[in-house]
C-alpha cells in the first residue's frame, strides 16, 4: 500500500508535512485573520463611500437650491430693472413734455416782445412821418408873423417845461 518508491507517496508525505508546517505556524488563523481585516477595510470603504454620497447628494441639493435662488433672484433684477427703465422712460418723457412747453412759451414771448418791438418801431415811424408831415403843412401855411409868433410861444413854452 505505501510503496517508498511510488511518487505518490511521496507527494502524500508532502502534502502532510505541508499541512502540518501549516497548522504549527498558525497559517489558518493568520489567512483567516488577513481576511477579517480585508474584510474590515473593505467594510469601512463602504461606509466611507455611503457616508461621501450622501454627502454629494447634500451639497447637489444644496446647489440645486442655491441655483434655483439665483434664478429667482435674477428674475426679480430683471422685473426690478424693467420697472425703472420704465420709470427713467417716463421720467424723460415728462422732462422732454415740460422742456418743449418751456422753449415754446419762450419762443411765444419773443414773439411777443418782436411784435411790440416792432409796433412800437411802426408807431415811432409813424410819429416820425406825421411830425416830418406837420412840419411841413406848418411850413406851408404858416409863413411870416404867424409863424414867428408860433415859433416863440412854443420856445417859451419849452422853457417853462424843461425847468
Amino acid at each position: 500500500m505505501f510503496d517508498p518508491n511510488d511518487p505518490l507517496f511521496w507527494i502524500l508525505v508532502s502534502f502532510v508535512v505541508f499541512v502540518a508546517v501549516a497548522i504549527y505556524y498558525r497559517v489558518p488563523s493568520l489567512v483567516g485573520k488577513l481576511l477579517d481585516d480585508r474584510a474590515d477595510a473593505i467594510r469601512l470603504e463602504l461606509d466611507e463611500a455611503r457616508k461621501l454620497r450622501e454627502e454629494a447628494q447634500a451639497l447637489l441639493g444644496d446647489y440645486q437650491r442655491k441655483a434655483r435662488e439665483a434664478e429667482n433672484e435674477a428674475k426679480s433684477i430683471v422685473e426690478q430693472a424693467k420697472v425703472e427703465a420704465e420709470a427713467l422712460a417716463a421720467d424723460a418723457r415728462k422732462a422732454l413734455v415740460e422742456t418743449l412747453e418751456r422753449r415754446s412759451k419762450l419762443a411765444e414771448e419773443k414773439i411777443s416782445r418782436a411784435e411790440a418791438q416792432a409796433l412800437s418801431e411802426v408807431r415811432s415811424a409813424a410819429v416820425e412821418t406825421a411830425i416830418a408831415a406837420a412840419q411841413e403843412i406848418l411850413k406851408a401855411r404858416a409863413a411870416g408873423a404867424t409863424g414867428e409868433t408860433l415859433v416863440t410861444s412854443s420856445i417859451n413854452d419849452l422853457r417853462g417845461k424843461l425847468n
